[in-house]
């Protein structure tokens, strides 16, 4: 019975003070060790029965285990949400259970500063390449202006920021989105992400490692998704597109921020570009193929690389006798 296991789960000042810090962030197994000053095996315990009774959810990212407190809209339940406003009680009446989590906080600081420590070192590592690559098209506060307004005029929903890297796209749109999930590839950026992230609400963003070839979520999972700078890193573009369309509901949107077709070569080798580009046809033709309806995409000028913003909206079931909007746009030609 989930009461029963929820109820059991909390009798144990440990598994308290572990869902009040995940109740800030979430966190790495080795993380949560360092700060209650437990070995990882006890924390692993601790950790597997709030899992076990849904209080917290766990996942995998290389080597590491991380975990963050069950949200209503994450998995989680009302009895979830009950819990953590019953700690936030016990916190505020019980002096010693305020002292111990006031110490957790000060651990989970240092943690914080290390990871953003981190973060700026692999920065100073890469900022020549990034610097270069920037002084090649727009500004970003340019293009990113032009995204939100693209994106403008409805509720964002629940979003999906495919390739997130910096986690920057995530940091843009959390105020305005109900969920940001960000997916990457790479462990490294996924580390830089968090560090960006990590003092926005816990369950107001939630960080997965993945591969835009094979998306971990189920399908008709969000209401938006966004490529930013990151489809040109496919051989194939309409494999990425058929899975952002398997996780995007029925007239939900997708937005492609990319650089228009170019002739710069030496992206390939230095940036591992797989494309160089995109034409506005041939990326049209393949958003139809994978069940999106293309509107006309915005264009920035401003350097030898033009950006380009495209948007689609996932095609709703089409009735017998209506044309699909290929159909209407090559008969407009």
């Amino acid at each position: 019975m989930r009461t029963e296991a929820i109820l059991r789960a909390l009798g144990d000042i440990t598994r308290l003070r572990i869902m009040r810090l995940l109740g800030t962030m979430e966190l790495a197994v080795g993380e949560l060790s360092q700060v209650l000053q437990q070995s990882q095996p006890r924390v692993s315990r601790h950790a597997s029965i709030l899992c076990d009774a849904g209080l917290a959810v766990r996942r995998r990212e290389g080597s590491w285990i991380y975990l963050r407190a069950a949200s209503e809209n994450g998995g989680g339940s009302p009895l979830t949400a009950a819990v953590a406003r019953l700690l936030s009680t016990a916190e505020q009446e019980d002096p010693e259970f305020a002292a111990q989590c006031e110490e957790d906080r000060r651990q989970l600081a240092a943690i914080r500063e290390a990871r953003e420590g981190k973060a700026e070192e692999w920065f100073e590592t890469h900022a020549e390449e990034w610097d270069d690559l920037r002084r090649r098209h727009s500004s970003d506060e340019k293009v990113e202006a032009a995204l939100a307004d693209a994106l403008s005029g409805e509720p964002l929903g629940e979003l999906l920021d495919i390739g997130t890297g910096t986690g920057r796209m995530a940091e843009l749109f959390a105020d305005r989105a109900e969920r940001v999930v960000a997916v990457d590839k790479s462990l490294e950026m996924l580390r830089v992400a968090r560090a960006k992230l990590q003092n926005l609400p816990a369950d107001k963003v939630e960080l997965v490692q993945g591969d835009f070839l094979s998306l971990p979520f189920d399908s008709a999972d969000f209401d938006t998704v966004l490529f930013h700078q990151v489809l040109h890193y496919a051989p194939d573009p309409i494999v990425p597109l058929r899975e952002a369309a398997r996780v995007l509901r029925p007239g939900g949107r997708i937005a492609i921020v990319d650089f228009a077709a170019h002739q710069h070569e030496e992206l390939r080798e230095r940036y591992q570009h797989a494309r160089l580009g995109f034409e506005d046809d041939q990326l049209a033709d393949v958003l139809e193929q994978t069940g999106f309806v293309p509107e006309a995409p915005a264009t920035l000028d401003g350097g030898t690389l033009t950006v380009k913003i495209w948007v689609a909206r996932r095609r709703q079931p089409l009735t017998a006798r209506e044309p699909s909007s290929k159909t209407q746009r090559k008969a407009a030609r």
